[in-house]
């Protein structure tokens, strides 16, 4: 009986495999693994080989030409992207602003004229695009044929800027006015801050100062590097470029507010500059004998120079605004006074030196082992010390009188070391002590 099913069940599956078979085998066209067939799939037309249809005939139209395949291929033009110098179709840009265009008002003193190039006189804003001309120095407010880099600023400018910030500045700010804009700038409240480094203020740094005068009435400054040894330099250059008044101070950081009737609508047109000029060649700084003194007696200046105690060690990109009246301190008992740079770029504490040379007055002995030393004269005058306000009522900035207690360093017998830190990164809130005349 067993049997007899089993043999049975074979019978009903027999024709069941056939037809399996059938399918998979049926067409060579399709592999034996393909599932095709079982699920009725039907590709499109689109994929479908064509086949010509033997009962359509071709008839020429004379009139009509019969279309010759392209034997070459197409070239993709190259891509050209728009250019910040092509400005072939674009005029030149204007600006009204009454100051000759430089890549820095800080770092670079008109007294001081460069000897020579070190490039041809290609303008830093590109071919074209500015009216006026690059000397190799700056780009000149008045005369836009000048061939030379001994370009001096006329008188009518300083006027011309003075009416123009005194129109936008308006009323003085009262003391709760000013307190108000200089606890906004608190880092804690607010993240608007221009930096000014090394290369002091620079061309393009106006533009970012207009930039952020369009959405606040007071922006941050924070100040570090060769410019901070003379901050007087630096907010007398900002007020008169930037057009504004600086309301708080403290250490490197400033508050520059832009004046009841700025419009930001209205705001100067400021050309930015495309790359950094070459600087130009300058006269040495140490000379091989210094003035009143033989060969002999310079080579023992220098000897005794680099082995006089530190003054003080300067820390790289630090605020350096107590150097000056420590140097000059250091000269009412040493005859020498050295300053350890380590560290720093020798760009920069060459900067530092011929700024020292100017400020304290003294005379540079040598740059070497990354050291400055400088030496205070045979016929030396203590410097006067300067006013806290000027007969204007203006603040005097100079580096000693606004320092905070933490720049205020003392001096010893062995030298003090001077490493600034980023703790004046906070403004004080409450600085009417300041304000009072001493």
């Amino acid at each position: 009986m067993f049997v007899t099913n089993i043999s049975r069940r074979k019978r009903n599956l027999l024709p069941l495999f056939t037809q399996i078979s059938n399918r998979l085998f049926s067409s060579s066209s399709i592999p034996p693994s393909s599932k095709l067939h079982d699920y009725r799939f039907q590709s499109p037309t689109s994929l479908s080989p064509q086949r010509p249809n033997p009962n359509f005939k071709f008839v020429q139209n004379p009139t009509t030409p019969i279309p010759t395949p392209n034997k070459k291929k197409r070239t993709k033009p190259l891509y050209k992207p728009p250019s910040s110098l092509d400005r072939t179709s674009l005029k030149p840009i204007h600006s009204d602003l009454p100051f000759d265009f430089q890549y820095s008002y800080t770092e670079t003193s008109p007294k001081v004229r460069p000897i020579g190039l070190r490039e041809p006189k290609y303008s830093p804003f590109g071919p074209g695009r500015v009216d006026r001309v690059w000397t190799g120095v700056c780009a000149l407010a008045i005369d836009p044929t000048v061939k030379s880099v001994d370009g001096k600023e006329d008188d009518k400018l300083e006027e011309k800027r003075k009416r123009l910030r005194e129109s936008v500045l308006g009323k003085p700010l009262t003391e709760a006015e000013r307190k108000i804009l200089v606890d906004k700038c608190q880092r804690h409240k607010t993240k608007r801050q221009v930096n000014l480094g090394r290369d002091g203020l620079t061309h393009n740094m106006l533009n970012d100062i207009h930039n952020n005068w369009k959405h606040t009435e007071a922006i941050r400054i924070k100040c570090l590097g060769v410019p901070t040894v003379d901050m007087k330099n630096v907010c007398t250059q900002l007020e008169d470029k930037a057009g504004g008044k600086i309301i708080h101070r403290q250490g490197g950081l400033l508050v520059l507010y832009r004046g009841r009737h700025y419009n930001p609508k209205k705001r100067p047109v400021i050309p930015i500059m495309l790359w950094r000029p070459h600087e130009p060649v300058y006269p040495k700084l140490i000379k091989t004998t210094i003035d009143g003194l033989t060969i002999e007696e310079t080579k023992e200046i220098r000897k005794r120079g680099l082995a006089v105690p530190v003054l003080t060690k300067l820390a790289k990109n630090g605020y350096y605004g107590s150097l000056v009246p420590m140097v000059r301190e250091a000269f009412l008992f040493e005859e020498l006074v050295r300053i350890d740079c380590k560290g720093l770029e020798r760009s920069d504490y060459k900067k530092i030196g011929c700024k020292l040379r100017d400020l304290v007055p003294c005379v540079l002995v040598t740059f070497e082992k990354e050291q400055i030393v400088v030496w205070r004269g045979k016929n030396y005058v203590p410097a006067k010390p300067e006013k806290f306000l000027n007969h204007d009522g203006s603040y005097n900035f100079s580096a000693d009188r606004f320092c905070g207690d933490e720049d205020q360093h003392s001096l010893s017998n062995s030298g003090s070391q001077y490493i600034s830190s980023s703790s004046d990164d906070e403004m004080l809130p409450s600085d009417s002590k300041l304000l009072a005349p001493t």
